[in-house]
């Protein structure tokens, strides 16, 4: 009898567009090693359940103050304050909630039940040219899992695609590459030192790691750039980026505009959001760098 490990995970989005090619299944894993101050998705970072808290839904009732079994819920200025490091994740709050204002997300699912959601969707697959990828968080946190679904995809004929950070062992991903058809690889600055500095990754790892990838299978990477504001979006810094990525013989890049679209899931998590004044970035402004990649023999898409 096969042995399934389990993974937690946020969700599986159906009918994904945005993240490889074709209509797509995209697996939101749990876990980073990376702490970005524009992360969108900080429920991913942590593996397990968060807790999510709307003020604006509140309707200050204080039910769930009353059923919560650890006492992490207490009451400040009328409204429950809560404390997550005691939370035990059992939901009492959320069920007792009238207004809807407390919600959870992360769960912990079987490979084998992962994968029976991802194969509803087999036949979009096959007409859309599509498949699954799997993003985060950081897949390569959770690698067994991440590879036990990889080869039940690659044995289905699956297209795979897996959005990374790069910050993992080499091994795993040279495991993982004879069953990934695309590395969606993050290239947040082209300065080893910077990345450790402001993501609190391991800078020199993630940039050795694009390199001997890109020496085995440069023709499955696109580069992808998060472009922010007061970070890395000056024409030098992207100039530099598009440079290295081009010595390693990497020909796709993605400029991906900063957007402040999580910026809610902060303050619902309990936490502060350090680039709050920071505007959104359009498409039609990133367009000229769109030339600056291709004096780089790069193909750059926005």
């Amino acid at each position: 009898m096969t042995q399934y490990s389990e993974a937690f995970i946020m969700e599986v989005e159906r009918f994904a567009i945005h993240d490889g090619p074709g209509i797509r299944s995209t697996v939101f894993m749990q876990g980073c090693p990376l702490r970005c101050p524009w992360c969108a998705n900080p429920e991913s970072q942590s593996r397990g359940k968060q807790l999510l808290y709307q003020a604006g839904k509140c309707i200050r009732c204080l039910g769930c103050v009353q059923v919560c079994p650890e006492g992490a819920i207490t009451v400040w200025e009328g409204r429950p304050e809560f404390n997550r490091d005691r939370c035990a994740g059992c939901e009492s709050c959320r069920r007792v909630c009238p207004a809807g204002a407390i919600s959870y997300i992360g769960s912990k699912m079987t490979t084998e039940a992962i994968f029976q959601i991802l194969s509803r969707d087999e036949a979009y697959y096959r007409e859309s040219g599509g498949g699954v990828t799997f993003s985060g968080g950081e897949p390569f946190v959770q690698f067994q899992a991440l590879y036990e679904l990889l080869l039940l995809c690659h044995e289905k004929g699956y297209h795979t695609a897996i959005e990374t950070t790069g910050d993992t062992p080499f091994e795993n991903m040279e495991a993982a590459l004879p069953l990934t058809d695309l590395f969606l690889f993050d290239v947040k600055h082209w300065d080893s030192e910077w990345i450790g500095r402001v993501t609190g990754g391991n800078g020199e790892r993630i940039q050795e790691n694009f390199r001997r990838l890109s020496l085995l299978a440069a023709e499955k990477i696109t580069a992808r750039i998060p472009v922010i504001p007061g970070y890395n979006d000056s024409e030098e810094d992207l100039r530099k980026m598009f440079a290295w990525i081009s010595s390693c013989g990497v020909k796709r890049a993605d400029l991906l505009p900063y957007h402040t679209l999580g910026v809610d899931k902060y303050s619902q998590l309990g936490r502060k959001y350090s680039l709050a004044s920071a505007k959104m970035l359009s498409k039609k402004e990133l367009a000229g760098y769109k030339s600056v990649g291709q004096e780089y023999g790069l193909l750059v898409e926005i």
